[in-house]
This record gives structure tokens, C-alpha cells and sequence, in this order.
């Protein structure tokens, strides 16, 4: 007897929206039901260096802010260390959950600078932020970083960002340094468009 197989077909693809900030940070859409929402402290209060504001908006191919975006941030600590690969200070996490105010559309988030990380065959990657983006209308959560506009020499030696073969693309991928404050906007298509990675 010959026996067939059924195999069931893919299902569709489904963006995220549109509640995301309800599912993934329900304390930014003014549901309070944890006593400690998951992704807010990125750092933790023993965290050495330097401690930076992150501001910015995230925009459609319009122009228009993107409310409803979810920006996970994965970062090294200052010294350059992720948690899970090597000694990190006691509540250093290098993980958080950002989402931007409702009305303005504007995020900012609060964390230490990173250090260098060290790369594939020991090349030293400069100071950056890995950044994970899900909204409505996007399939798959867009990867990009964010790079520190006050390392010049470090940015210039970085091997990820010397991929980027065209120099107006790789300053979308370049935080804007005002002192301990950087500023980085997020365009998800049309002219200016950020970098995204496929990883």
C-alpha cells in the first residue's frame, strides 16, 4: 500500500499592527499590569561609562512619523562587552524595549555608550547600538545600527559599515553627537531611506 503525504501549505504573511505597543510594552499604551515591564532599563544602575540620551523619529516613506513602531535596542557595555559573552556589570542587561510618544511620534531612550566590540577575525567594530524594528505594516522586523557621529576614526575602520559601499547611505546609519545626547533618525523607505541589514 502506497501511503501519501499531506503537507500543509504556508500561511500568509501578517504584518505586526496594529497593536504593538499593547502586546510588546503595554506600560507605554497605559496598561499598567506589570510591576516591572520587560525591556525599560537597559543598563541597570551599576553600568560603568558613559551614561547618553538616544533621541529620534522614525518615518514612513512620506515623511510621516511612525507611531506605532516597537525598537528593540541589543548593545555592548563600555566596555565593549555583551552580556552572555564575557563579565558584565551586576543588571546590565544590553537589552531594551523603546516605543515614541503617541502624538509626536518621537522616541528617546536612556543607556550607557558602548565600547568597541571585537568582530570576525578580531577586527575591532566601532561603538554601536544593534536596532530591531516591528510596526504595522512591516513583515519582517527590520535590523539596522546606529553609529556614534563622535567616533569619526573608529566609524572609518568599522568593517559593517565599510559594506556600504555609497557615503550617503552609510550616514544614515550615523547618530547626530550633541554632548551626552545623540540624535538619530529612522526613515523606512523613500529618499534618506537608513540602512537595513539582512541577518
Amino acid at each position: 500500500m502506497v501511503q501519501t503525504l499531506n503537507y500543509l501549505k504556508e500561511s500568509a504573511s501578517q504584518t505586526a499592527g496594529p497593536y504593538v505597543h499593547i502586546g510588546l510594552a503595554p506600560g507605554a499604551a497605559g496598561f499598567d499590569i506589570y510591576a516591572t515591564e520587560l525591556g525599560r532599563d537597559i543598563t541597570g544602575p551599576n553600568a560603568k561609562g558613559n551614561r547618553i540620551t538616544v533621541t529620534g523619529t522614525v518615518t514612513d516613506g512620506t515623511g510621516a512619523p511612525v507611531k506605532d513602531v516597537l525598537i528593540e535596542v541589543w548593545q555592548a557595555n563600555a566596555a565593549g562587552i555583551y552580556p552572555g559573552k564575557g563579565e558584565v556589570e551586576d543588571g546590565f542587561r544590553g537589552w531594551g524595549r523603546v516605543v515614541p510618544d503617541f502624538e509626536s511620534g518621537k522616541f528617546s531612550f536612556e543607556t550607557v555608550k558602548p565600547g568597541q566590540v571585537m568582530g570576525r577575525n578580531g577586527r575591532a567594530m566601532a561603538p554601536h547600538l544593534n536596532l530591531w524594528l516591528v510596526s504595522r505594516g512591516i513583515n519582517i522586523g527590520l535590523n539596522t545600527r546606529m553609529y556614534f557621529g563622535d567616533e569619526s576614526d573608529a566609524n572609518e575602520k568599522d568593517p559593517v559599515l565599510n559594506l556600504v559601499e555609497q557615503a550617503h547611505r552609510r550616514e544614515t546609519l550615523i547618530a547626530r553627537a550633541d554632548g551626552d545626547s545623540y540624535h538619530f533618525d529612522i526613515c523606512l523607505q523613500g529618499d534618506g531611506e537608513t540602512v537595513f541589514f539582512d541577518v
